[in-house]
C-alpha cells in the first residue's frame, strides 16, 4: 500500500512572540514561505537594531524553495526580506502597496535589481511550484492586506494574515467574506489565524472611528497639533490629513520611515492627499501654530525617534511649546510601555496636552477580537486549526475559541517556532523540530552578535570594565612595567586611588605566586590576575566588573 502524502507546516517566527512572522509549507520536495518579518529588540538585547528569523532550515533546503508570498506590508511581515533574499533568491509575490514598500527596503540594501517581484491582485490565483495560491482581500490597518489560500495536493491551507472585520473601512475595501465562505463550503484542511487580540472579548472598532476622534480633537486644539502613529498605518495617516484639511491646517511630515511610506502610498494611489496641504518643516515653523499639524514617528518611545527627540528638547527643528496638543495614536508594543510612559511624562512637563489612552478613541487595533476570530472560524470551518501571530497565552486563548466553534480538540495545534506539524487528509500531528530562533542584526553585522556578546554587554552596562595592563620579562617572568589600571563604568579613578592601589598590590601578589610556581603561559597568568582582582574588588565593592588583563612580553 502506497504511503499517504503528507503536508508539513513549519513556523520559523511569529509563534510565542509578536513579530518576525514566517511560516513554511512543505509538500514532498517543494517549499513555499508565507511572510518574512522582523521584530524589534527587547530591553535585554543591548545595542541590537532588529531581530530576524533563523532560516537555517531554509538554507539547508535552499533548492526546494519555490517562492515567498506576502500578506501585507508591515515590518513584522516583510522587514526581514532584505536579509533573507541575499541568501535565498526566490520570486516574491504580493499586492501592489506591499511590494511598493518592499522595493524601498531592497533599494536601500542595493539588491532590488537581483530580486523578482510579482504583483498580484485580490482573487488572483498564481502557480508557485506545485502550489496554487489565491489572494483574498481582508481589512487591516494598512491597505492591500490579504489572506492567502494555498492549494496543496491534499487540501487547502488558509492563512488569514493580519486582519479585522471592519465593516466601514477607510478605503471602502471590505473583507471578501463571500470568498472566505466559499472556501468554507468547499472545505479547508488547515486554518492559520491571527491571535494578537485573542484575549480581547467582543469586536475591534472600525478604523473610521479614529477619524471622528481626530475631528473632535482638532476642533478643540488651539495651538499646534503633533500626531504620532506607526509609519505604515496608511489609513490613520490619511484620516489625519483629511482632518487637517477640514480644519484649515497644513501638514508637515517628520521621520524618514513615515516620509517614505506616505511617498509610496501616494504615488501608487493608496492615499488621497489634497494639493498643497503637505509642506516642509521649515515652512511649517513660519506659520501660526494653530495652522499646523506635524505627523511624526516615535509612537513606541524609540530613543532615536523624532518624537523622543522633541520631548527631550533635542530635535533640531521642533520644540514643544505649552498648549501644543500631542496625539499618540498607537498602543505600546508589549515591552515598550516604560519608554512610552517616559515620553508622555516629559511632554506633560513641557506643558503639552497629551492624548494617549485607548479609551480616548484615538487608537483602534488592526487585529480581530474574539467574536471576529469566531466568525473567521465559522466562515472557513477548517478540519485542523493552528493559531499563529501571538504570544503563547494568546495562542492558547485562540485555540479555546476554535474548540468552542466546533473544531475537534485533537485537531487544534498550539505550536512553537521550529515545530514541524504534519498533516494528511485525515490526521494531524507534531512530528519533530527544526532549527528556529532569533538572529540579531547590529549595524552591518547579521548574526554575529549572540548570547555571549549580549551577556558581555549586560555585564559592561551593570558593573563596567577594568583593564589591567602590564609588561613582563620573557626570560625571567618578572614584571618590568605596571600593573596600570584603567576603569570605565566601574569607579571614577579620582577619589578611588586607594582602592586601585590596593588592587595593584593584590595583582602583584598573584604575579609573584605565578613566578614561584613556574607558571609562564600567558593565558594562565591572565586567569590568575583576573581571579585575584575580581575576588578583591567584589569583597570591597560587591560589584563584578568585567576584568580584562593585557599582558605584553619584552
Amino acid at each position: 500500500m502506497a504511503k499517504e502524502p503528507k503536508l508539513s507546516l513549519i513556523p520559523l517566527g511569529g509563534l510565542g512572540e509578536i513579530g518576525k512572522n514566517m511560516m513554511v509549507l512543505r509538500y514532498g520536495d517543494s517549499i513555499l514561505v508565507v511572510d518574512c518579518g522582523l521584530m524589534f529588540p527587547d530591553e535585554e538585547m543591548l545595542g541590537i537594531d532588529i531581530v530576524i528569523p533563523d532560516i537555517t532550515y531554509l538554507l539547508d533546503n535552499k533548492e526546494l524553495v519555490h517562492g515567498i508570498v506576502l500578506t501585507h506590508g508591515h515590518e513584522d511581515h516583510i522587514g526581514a526580506l532584505p536579509y533573507v533574499l541575499r541568501q535565498i533568491n526566490v520570486p516574491v509575490y504580493g499586492t501592489r502597496l506591499t511590494l511598493g514598500l518592499l522595493e524601498g527596503k531592497l533599494k536601500e540594501k542595493n539588491i532590488l535589481g537581483d530580486v523578482t517581484l510579482n504583483t498580484v491582485k485580490p482573487r488572483e490565483i498564481v502557480q508557485v511550484g506545485p502550489f496554487k495560491v489565491e489572494f483574498i482581500r481582508v481589512s487591516h490597518s494598512i491597505p492591500d492586506a490579504v489572506a492567502i489560500a494555498i492549494h496543496t495536493p491534499i487540501g487547502v491551507v488558509l492563512h488569514s494574515g493580519d486582519f479585522k472585520f471592519d465593516l466601514t473601512p477607510v478605503d471602502g475595501q471590505v473583507t471578501d467574506f463571500h470568498r472566505l465562505a466559499q472556501y468554507g463550503e468547499k472545505g479547508v484542511l488547515v486554518l492559520l489565524s491571527d491571535s494578537t487580540n485573542a484575549e480581547k472579548p467582543g469586536y475591534t472598532m472600525s478604523e473610521s472611528a479614529v477619524g471622528t476622534t481626530f475631528d473632535e480633537n482638532f476642533r478643540q486644539a488651539s495651538e499646534r497639533i503633533i500626531i504620532t502613529t506607526f509609519a505604515s498605518n496608511v489609513h490613520r495617516l490619511q484620516q489625519a490629513i483629511q482632518a487637517a484639511q477640514k480644519h484649515d491646517r497644513k501638514v508637515a511630515v517628520v521621520g524618514r520611515s513615515m516620509v517614505n511610506v506616505i511617498g509610496v502610498a501616494n504615488e501608487l494611489g493608496y492615499m488621497d492627499i489634497p494639493e498643497g496641504i503637505l509642506i516642509e518643516l521649515e515652512e511649517a515653523n513660519k506659520l501660526p501654530r494653530n495652522k499646523v499639524v506635524i505627523l511624526t514617528t516615535g509612537s513606541q518611545g524609540e530613543p532615536m525617534s523624532a518624537l523622543t527627540r522633541m520631548a527631550l528638547s533635542d530635535h533640531r527643528q521642533v520644540d514643544i511649546y505649552p498648549g501644543d496638543t500631542i496625539i499618540i495614536s498607537a498602543m505600546p508594543i508589549p515591552g515598550n510601555e516604560k519608554l512610552v510612559g517616559r515620553i508622555i511624562n516629559q511632554l506633560f512637563k513641557l506643558g503639552a496636552k497629551v492624548i494617549y489612552e485607548m479609551a480616548s478613541g484615538i487608537h483602534v487595533s488592526g487585529h480581530p477580537a474574539q467574536e471576529e476570530l469566531k466568525l473567521m472560524l465559522n466562515l472557513v470551518r477548517p478540519k485542523f486549526f493552528v493559531p499563529v501571530h501571538g504570544e503563547y497565552r494568546m495562542l492558547i486563548k485562540h485555540a479555546e475559541l476554535a474548540k468552542d466553534t466546533g473544531v475537534l480538540p485533537e485537531n487544534v495545534f498550539v505550536a512553537e517556532n521550529g515545530y514541524v506539524l504534519e498533516f494528511s487528509r485525515r490526521k494531524g500531528r507534531a512530528s519533530g523540530r527544526v532549527t528556529a530562533g532569533k538572529v540579531m542584526v547590529d549595524g552591518l553585522g547579521v548574526g554575529d552578535v549572540g548570547n555571549v556578546v549580549l551577556r558581555d554587554r549586560k555585564l559592561l552596562s551593570q558593573d563596567g570594565i577594568l583593564i589591567i595592563a602590564l609588561t613582563i620579562d620573557r626570560e625571567s617572568g618578572l614584571v618590568i612595567a605596571g600593573p596600570d589600571i584603567v576603569s570605565r563604568g566601574f569607579v571614577y579613578v579620582r577619589g578611588s586611588e586607594e582602592l586601585l592601589e590596593e588592587a595593584k598590590i593584590k595583582i602583584k601578589s598573584a604575579l609573584d605566586k605565578c613566578s614561584e610556581k613556574g607558571i609562564s603561559e600567558l593565558s594562565a597568568i591572565k586567569s590568575q590576575v583576573r581571579d585575584a582582582a575580581g575576588k578583591f574588588l567584589y569583597e570591597k565593592t560587591r560589584r563584578r566588573p568585567m576584568i580584562m588583563p593585557i599582558i605584553m612580553e619584552a
